[in-house]
């Protein structure tokens, strides 16, 4: 099986490159591609042209974009990465009977209530990247092409920059400390959405009927004040140099922080669905933080 991925220098894209391996032949693309290959979602012509080329039996694409608030401003570059490359793979993929896996994000809800939402449940982006990500979603269903669609959140990884580094560098600066406190979520790893990825993918191989979108996140909630709360507390407790106290941490409303886009406040997706088709538990969001954390050197 030849598995083409795109975005393979990105959190999710390169804990993907391990995941897939064991799969089949994995061709592994980014942004600059050789040998007149490409994985740059924004140039549509030389991706098709990528993929009527390598003829790959999978289609991984871990590429977006996703800088939320600059999308504001560039709304044409976000529809041709997140809306038509997306609907160009789709369209290769149902020429090749390939598979196509593709990423996208609680941001196609408006974030209402509280809660959990399902795969069924109508849409409504509050601000461009989102609404961009639900017409990549819609290119895909249309095209007839088999997919796998994993709708996931607050995604970081131990490598690069992320939340945790950015609470701990921060804690370790200053005396106090105001994180939002009324958007709630499930921190995600991007090592479990890739080993789920590959999961589901060796699961779905041969059986056409599970194409369809799912719910990929850990278990559990938290806010961002929450998930701030439990990383500066878990790293005091393995001795990292933490001048903040814990009554420093101050709880703030969105709105303390405006931002170019709106952001929703109930980011709760329902996983049953992925569960109960691809028999799977998914773990609480805690333990993955942990194990990030101890990549990282901390604890």
């Amino acid at each position: 099986m030849r598995i083409l991925l795109l975005g393979k220098s990105g959190q999710v894209g390169w804990e993907l490159q391990r995941a897939l391996a064991p799969l089949g032949e994995l061709i592994a693309l980014g942004r600059e591609g050789a040998n007149g290959l490409s994985g740059n979602l924004e140039h549509l012509d030389t991706l098709r042209q990528t993929v009527q080329t390598l003829k790959p039996d999978v289609i991984v694409n871990a590429a977006a974009y996703t800088a939320v608030d600059q999308a504001e401003a560039e709304a044409e570059r976000a529809e041709r990465v997140n809306a038509e490359a997306p609907g160009v793979l789709a369209e290769e993929a149902a020429r090749l009977d390939a598979w196509l896996v593709h990423y996208s994000t609680d941001y196609v809800f408006d974030g209402s209530g509280i809660t959990p939402w399902c795969e069924d449940d109508a849409s409504g982006p509050l601000n461009i990247y989102g609404a961009t990500k639900w017409r990549g979603e819609q290119a895909v269903r249309q095209s007839g092409a088999k997919h796998l669609i994993f709708r996931t959140q607050w995604v970081y990884a131990s490598r690069g920059r992320n939340f945790i580094r950015t609470m701990l560098r921060l804690a370790g600066e200053r005396e106090s400390l105001q994180v939002i406190n009324d958007q709630v979520g499930a921190p995600t790893g991007a090592e479990l959405i890739a080993d789920t990825t590959a999961h589901a993918l060796r699961s779905a191989i041969g059986h056409p009927e599970l194409s369809g979108t799912y719910h990929l996140a850990a278990r559990g909630e938290a806010t961002w004040y929450g998930y701030a709360v439990f990383v500066i507390e878990s790293a005091r407790r393995a001795g990292s140099p933490i001048k903040l106290t814990h009554e420093a941490i101050q709880p703030v409303a969105t709105d303390a922080f405006p931002t170019p886009a709106q952001r929703p406040r109930n980011s709760r997706l329902d996983m049953t669905k992925l569960e109960h088709t691809f028999n799977l538990v998914m773990p609480d969001w805690r333990l993955g933080v942990e194990r990030a954390m101890e990549e990282m050197g901390i604890g």
